[in-house]
This record gives C-alpha cells, structure tokens and sequence, in this order.
C-alpha cells in the first residue's frame, strides 16, 4: 500500500510520533507503525509480517525484525519475552502486568492497581530497581 491509503491525518500524526521517539520516519516504517500503533495489542513479528502483507506491501522479515527492534529501543513499542521462544511486541507502553494465556498464547494486559506487591527485596549493593516484569500464566480450569 502507498501513504496515499492513509487516513487524512494519519501519515503527519504518525510522523510526529516516530520523530518524537528519535526514529526517521520511512514509508516502510509508516506501514508497520500504522499496524501497531493504532491500538493496545500484542503482536509477534510473524503477525506483523502477515498483516502487511494481507494489506499488500511487500516487505522482507529482516525488515520487520530491524524495525520492530529499532521501535522497541527508542520506547515506541515494549517487546515482550514470555518464555516461549518467542518474542512480542506490545503498543501499549503504559506500566502494566501481563496474563499469558498457555493455551492459545494470548496476552491481556493487567493493570498495576489490580496487584499488590508488599515488600520487594534489597537489590545487591550499588543497584536500584528499575522496574518490574510480571507475567501470570494462565490455563484453562480442567472439570
């Protein structure tokens, strides 16, 4: 697909937001923000390359590894390891949690004020924490 398949608004809006994250804007990079950005999701690089390519665009997978990778790096998008050879890319870049559905391997977003942490350890001497990585693994209840 062309720029010209945007929306009035969509191209100068998502300029602006890989401009603002230090990434020069392409129309390669275009296409894959437009399929990102547009929601809160959790997306594999294979369902990237999928998407746009059922959009018509023809673009490698190295392609969209190094622009997924350079996204992720400048804080436009969270890439996610769940354990499972895997990697996905999450939109939202809000602080939240993760549910892992085992099953179909789906995840749901889980906010911070559903969990309650009540004492964190004393990181070793001369660190901080940084921040928090949790991921709850769900299956389905057996009868």
């Amino acid at each position: 697909m062309a720029t010209t398949d945007f929306q009035p608004g969509q191209v100068e809006n998502l300029n602006q937001r890989l401009l603002g994250h230090g990434v020069r804007p392409t129309a390669q990079r275009l296409r894959i923000a437009s399929l990102l950005l547009g929601r809160p999701q959790h997306l594999s690089a294979e369902q990237v390359l999928a998407g746009l390519r059922s959009q018509g665009m023809r673009v490698s997978k190295a392609t969209i590894y190094n622009t997924l990778n350079l996204f992720a790096a400048s804080g436009l998008i969270r890439q996610l390891s769940v354990g499972n050879d895997r990697c996905w890319f999450d939109s939202n870049t809000d602080a939240h949690y993760h549910f892992h559905d085992l099953d179909t391997g789906a995840l749901m977003d889980v906010s911070l004020r559903d969990v309650e942490f009540q004492r964190l350890p004393e990181p070793p001497p001369g660190m901080q924490v940084d921040g928090i990585e949790l991921v709850i693994r769900l299956r389905r209840k057996v009868a």
